[in-house]
């Protein structure tokens, strides 16, 4: 159902005459696209074959993406004929033409490429208002000229370090300077620098918050807020000194909640508070934007003086709604164009109307968007200090300038920079340009204005509910923790488990809690002195008592029907729902996680617990084969009793998924957790006990793995290993699982998860801010604790020095501490022998490699800081041993091929990433990276269930991958019965009376 938007028809009349005249305007002689149809530049070409053909568009974004990576003409060549060449992509016979090469290092290839960057460095010259500040400066005059004011954005790399931090702060204290020694010499102009008489500043920066701080944070708002006001103050101070105002620029949702609170703590402040030069942007494609507007106008009223509230659209809207999808959180942008518009008009009411509190800038090229600005502006007589409309540079000159005639301030948002940090925006203003839905296009296509000036109508009931896509198996959502609610929750559960530790946990044996012999203390890593839980540690005897009632359970559990055993399943992961911030709190004071990796580790668990309740009904239906006169079902049963060995790395999710496979399936478990996360491992067994498992299905068996692990895997009742941990337990199981046993019937099945030694590979076409960003994370993630933790990082020659300098800069920026802190990234390793044989690994390197990075310790933990030797030798022990901890090493290669080589040099094969905008190097990696899950542009820790089902080859393990459609067949023992139906001859035909 359509319905229309409530317009305030008070100004209704006034939109459409101001809008019919403006769109007049628009289309006059002289628009840019209008004269693309005869001796078209091309850069004008790229833009029109864009815009009609939507395959084309993709790829040759794409291209342009990558253009400012690539190191030779030969390059910008190879990859143009890459992503152009593909046959599924219509091309214009222009285009065709200046592919036809077979040769990259060719004259017409060399030509090709020269001609094509050209194109784009002309194109973004339309968007860019110069590389420098010498040619910002021209751009600023001629807009003076034509009566318009300006914003000046400096284009940059991704803030992923604190010396890029600092330059940040530096370059725009050093914008502002010459502008501002430039503006001494501009004759003052009314309606720019004067509005009823009284001086408005002439110079004018628009700045991003988080590039303040390269460690800003939603998690730790106080953290964030005191390093980046410090450089926020210093910023204002010059600002003021010189006269220049500031704008604050809003960026992705995560971060807009912290960077208003951030702003409004601190224009508060006595020395900021009578400040009217500065302003917030808001973007009316957020859902919640029109109730952070009226907080901002109830925040003005208690300042006492206006800011500026510059009112965008938004420009991140794929982006928002990519990552909403992915971590199945509600969207928080509005799913239609129409819904935004409708948003933006009810905003630019409210706000036009409250001029007295805040002073508006209405950012938009729609003109109907901004004939309602100037509808209200006139019918209200708003005065001209409060109010002004706002353009990009090289997107709305026309508008800008008829704007300018009706007697509005304009000022024109003017990005400035390299091309290569300036690329996302180009592209992104590419996008908005060829658009199907941008109003830009619609009105070069000279769309009726009828339909171009209506008010935006939009669907009743708007607000489309989040599913999984192509009804795939719906993940848990992560918490989102750019909410202060989740924030204070995960807070609060943290200060209630600090309360309940120290408790002793005991073995579960048939139903029961027992009294051991031997008791353990789990310390928290963090602070060692910090007794977590006591565990009882079970006896041989106890582990036989154990396994005895495991086979006493069997029979009954084995029968008991599928859906009943999945409906437990279900039931746990409903408890762990509802416990998620309490055993959060558990996994970061026990392992040392912090509170997001510890949130992901329990929508894992939650995730196994449903998947494999759904692929248990699904293999319990079976399989039937029937011929006339002949039944065959296909079907399953459980093996037996199943050992459990669990690891502390993922003391919640990995013991949760391989003890609910194993139950699920029908067998009877036996669990025995790693002895540093035993009460975590005891909260994973509450649950399942308080779900509906009944006595004597699973038992919790803590103990020495030399001893008791040693037992039950040697046991000849055992049917099914389930192990994750270190390569040399796991091949003495397997070795051990192999001999038969006396009165021992069957062969026991190991399914072992054994590690890795993860390699990421960086192309000289890499995007150097995601791989360095990436590296980072997958390497020193958990304190490189992960089995699926990147320890080598592979470079291309051509980028090696830069890239290494970023890595080091930006591991050198993380904060390291305690994991229960909000700002720490990385925290302790679990344990002193852990710490010992890390640091012997260190040691090593020190020998064999150069040392590139090198931090101080906390104290009170078992703390080892990121570490990171470049210049490795392929053969190098760091190179080839697992080292389980924050070490990386920084291996270089002379081309991708030699890259593979050495990604591949080892004796493990778990997970592998590669950083690259070469289509061909991705469709080798696909083929010849020899890895269980590989990861393409972006990090390679994190797989989900259903999505990226885990597990590796070689000797990274042996069995399917955890939490995919194949993985609970190894619990299961499938069976074939066949059956004769005729009797005397006669037998039933279906559908036959």
């Amino acid at each position: 159902m359509v319905v229309q938007t409530n317009t305030d028809q008070r100004y209704e009349a006034k939109t459409q005459e101001i809008a019919r005249e403006l769109i007049k305007v628009t289309r006059e002689k002289g628009n840019i696209f209008a004269q693309m149809r005869e001796g078209m530049r091309w850069d004008d070409k790229l833009l029109d074959w864009a815009m009609s053909n939507p395959g084309l568009r993709v790829q040759l974004f794409r291209f342009i993406d990558t253009i400012p990576a690539l190191q030779s003409k030969a390059e910008v060549a190879r990859h143009l004929q890459q992503y152009l060449g593909d046959e599924s992509v219509e091309l214009p016979s222009a285009l065709k033409g200046i592919l036809n090469f077979s040769d990259p290092n060719s004259f017409p290839a060399q030509t090709a490429a020269a001609t094509i960057t050209k194109a784009v460095e002309t194109l973004a010259y339309k968007y860019i208002a110069g590389e420098n500040i010498a040619e910002v400066i021209k751009t600023i005059e001629r807009l003076r000229k034509e009566g318009m004011a300006f914003t000046i954005d400096l284009l940059g790399e991704a803030v992923i370090t604190e010396a890029e931090a600092q330059s940040y702060l530096d370059r725009y204290i050093e914008l502002i300077q010459q502008l501002s020694q430039k503006a001494q010499t501009w004759t003052r102009q009314a309606g720019i620098d004067l509005a009823e008489g009284k001086e408005i500043s002439s110079v004018q920066v628009s700045v991003k918050l988080t590039a303040f701080y390269s460690q800003f944070d939603p998690l730790d708002p106080e953290g964030s807020k005191a390093k980046v006001c410090d450089r926020i103050r210093i910023l204002l101070r010059k600002a003021q000194e010189l006269g220049a105002a500031i704008h604050f620029d809003m960026e992705q949702y995560v971060y807009k909640d912290l960077t208003l609170a951030i702003l409004k703590e601190l224009l508060l402040e006595e020395e900021f508070r009578n400040r009217t030069d500065l302003g917030v942007t808001l973007q009316a494609y957020l859902r919640d934007s029109y109730q952070d507007l009226q907080d901002l106008i109830v925040w003005a009223k208690q300042r006492g003086n206006p800011v500026t509230v510059r009112l965008v659209k938004g420009a991140y809207w794929d982006q928002e709604t990519i990552k909403s999808l992915q971590h199945h959180w509600q969207q928080p942008v509005y799913n239609d164009k129409a819904e935004t518009d409708a948003n933006f008009e009810r905003m630019t009411c409210l706000l036009l109307e409250n001029h007295e509190y805040l002073s508006a800038a209405i950012g938009s090229h729609n003109v109907r968007s901004q004939a309602l600005a100037c509808a209200i502006a006139e019918t209200l007589q708003i005065p001209a200090r409060r109010f002004e409309m706002q353009v990009l540079y090289g997107m709305g000159d026309k508008l800008a300038k008829a704007l300018v005639k009706r007697g509005h301030r304009v000022r024109v948002y003017c990005p400035y920079g390299n091309l290569l940090p300036g690329m996302a925006y180009l592209i992104r203003r590419l996008l908005e340009n060829t658009a199907n839905s941008s109003f830009l296009r619609q009105n070069l296509e000279e769309k009726p204005i009828e339909s171009l000036i209506a008010p935006p109508t939009v669907e009743a009931n708007g607000i489309r509910p989040q599913s999984s896509s192509n009804n795939q198996f719906a993940n848990a959502p992560d918490t989102d923790y750019a909410q202060a609610e989740l924030r204070q929750k995960g807070q609060q559960a943290l200060e209630q488990v600090r309360n309940s530790l120290g408790k002793t946990y005991l073995p579960l044996i048939d139903g029961e809690y027992v009294e051991t012999a031997e008791y353990i203390n789990s310390v928290n890593p963090s602070r060692s002195s910090e007794i977590v839980g006591k565990i009882g540690l079970i006896s041989v005897e106890q582990a036989e008592q154990a396994m005895q009632a495991a086979k006493t359970a069997f029979p009954t559990w084995q029968k008991t029907p599928a859906t009943e055993r999945a409906a437990i399943l279900r039931k746990a992961a409903q408890i762990m729902e509802e416990k998620r911030h309490e055993l959060n709190a558990w996994i970061c004071l026990e392992v040392g996680k912090i509170l997001p990796q510890a949130d992901a580790e329990v929508s894992e668990a939650i995730d196994f617990c449903r998947y494999y309740a759904d692929e248990m009904e699904r293999l319990d239906s079976g399989y039937n084969y029937d011929i006339a006169g002949e039944t065959n079902r296909y079907f399953y049963q459980p093996r037996g009793i199943a050992v459990v060995i669990s690891p502390w790395n993922f003391p919640f999710a990995i013991a949760t998924g391989m003890t609910v496979a194993a139950l699920v399936t029908g067998n009877c478990t036996l669990l025995k957790p790693a002895e540093t996360s035993s009460v975590i491992a005891a909260k994973i067994i509450e649950i399942l006990v308080q779900a509906g498992i009944p006595k004597g299905v699973i038992q919790f068996v803590p103990g020495k793995g030399s001893q008791v692990g040693a037992y039950m895997v040697e046991h000849p009742d055992t049917h099914v290993i389930a192990f994750t941990g270190s390569r040399e337990v796991g091949c003495r199981i397997y070795a051990e699982a192999a001999k038969l046993k006396p009165e021992q019937k069957h062969l026991k099945r190991v399914i072992a998860e054994m590690g890795g030694k993860n390699a990421i590979i960086v192309d000289e076409s890499a995007d150097l801010d995601q791989a360095v960003a990436g590296v980072v994370s997958s390497a020193f993630g958990y304190t490189g604790q992960k089995c699926s933790a990147c320890s080598r990082v592979i470079v291309l020659e051509p980028i090696y020095n830069t890239f290494i300098e970023r890595l080091v800069e930006a591991t050198k920026s993380l904060n390291v501490g305690v994991a229960d802190a909000p700002s720490t990234q990385v925290g302790p390793v679990i344990d002193a022998n852990a710490r010992d044989r890390i640091l012997e690994y260190i040691a090593k390197g020190k020998e064999e490699c150069q040392l590139a990075l090198s931090m101080s310790a906390p104290d009170g933990g078992y703390f080892i800081p990121p570490t990171i030797f470049s210049d490795v030798s392929p053969d190098a022990t760091i190179a080839q041993e697992e080292i389980f901890g924050p070490v990386l090493a920084v291996i270089k290669a002379s081309n991708f091929d030699e890259a593979l080589t050495i990604a591949n040099s080892t004796d493990y094969a778990l997970t592998g990433g590669l950083y690259s905008r070469t289509p061909d190097h991705i469709d080798r990696a696909y083929q010849e990276f020899e890895v269980g899950n590989l990861y393409i542009n972006r990090t390679i820790t994190g797989a989900i269930v259903a999505r990226q089902p885990f597990g590796g080859f070689k000797l990274s393990g042996v069995g399917s991958k955890a939490g995919g459609p194949d993985y609970l067949l190894q619990f299961l023992e499938p069976r074939v019965v066949t059956e004769n139906i005729q009797r005397q001859g006669f037998a039933p035909i279906e559908g036959v009376d």
